[in-house]
């Protein structure tokens, strides 16, 4: 690897260790790419994030073609599509957290969120989060799904699976993963009974001041839709 790569690669290392350490990746589920140019840097297939090496990590071209490395994560179009989406995204993590999935299990709050406003953390750090149709792990076409979804986001929920998040420097990834799975832990154990959920006023004010997104969202069901 180029001097420049070899810097990026022991990002993604370091990066891989935190989102273990914070027990957000158990076993060998989950994956992390940094984004490095024009290639991208992510963990091999099957690869324990909290013991990542240099050998493990495979080297993308923006259309998916391997360069260098290892077979990728068979997530690796979920990855590219949050790249693709979003010029400025430097870092993706893909993980299987527990209350994040648990809520992937669920019917979406809204059309353009899985989970309601529930905090201002969650608001001015993550913003509104898709939720996107299953498709089995590994499908390119979670990729497509990803990058057709309207309105811009930092994280989306994979239906049945986790969540996919992304920021411009890792440190804003992991932060983005972090919130959101707090966030999917208040929902679920706030959900049977009907909490008072912040009101437009507010989040506008959020959005503004943390250049997060929240289009006006109105809950699933009471639009006339199931």
């Amino acid at each position: 690897m180029s001097r420049s790569m070899t810097a990026c690669a022991e990002a993604l290392i370091t990066l891989s260790a935190q989102v273990a350490a914070a027990g957000l990746s158990p076993g060998t589920t989950g994956n992390v790419s940094v984004r490095d140019g024009d290639r991208i840097l992510v963990t091999g297939t099957g690869s324990d994030l909290s013991d990542v090496r240099e050998s493990q990590i495979s080297v993308l071209r923006p259309d998916g073609t391997c360069l260098t490395g290892p077979r990728p994560s068979k997530e690796w179009a979920v990855h590219l599509a949050m790249y693709h989406r979003e010029p400025t995204y430097t870092a993706v993590v893909h993980v299987h957290a527990p209350n994040a999935t648990s809520l992937s299990c669920l019917a979406p709050w809204s059309p353009l969120s899985a989970l309601p406003p529930i905090t201002p953390y969650f608001v001015m750090r993550v913003g509104q989060t898709p939720l996107i149709p299953y498709r089995h792990p590994g499908d390119p076409e979670l990729g497509s799904l990803i990058e057709s979804q309207p309105g811009r986001f930092r994280a989306a929920l994979l239906a049945n699976h986790g969540l996919v998040a992304a920021g411009p420097s890792l440190a804003a990834a992991l932060a983005v993963t972090i919130e959101l799975e707090e966030a999917c832990r208040i929902t679920l154990i706030t959900m049977e009974h009907s909490p008072h959920l912040l009101q437009s006023a507010a989040i506008r004010d959020l959005t503004e001041r943390y250049g997060t997104s929240w289009d006006e969202q109105v809950p699933a069901g009471l639009d006339g839709t199931d």
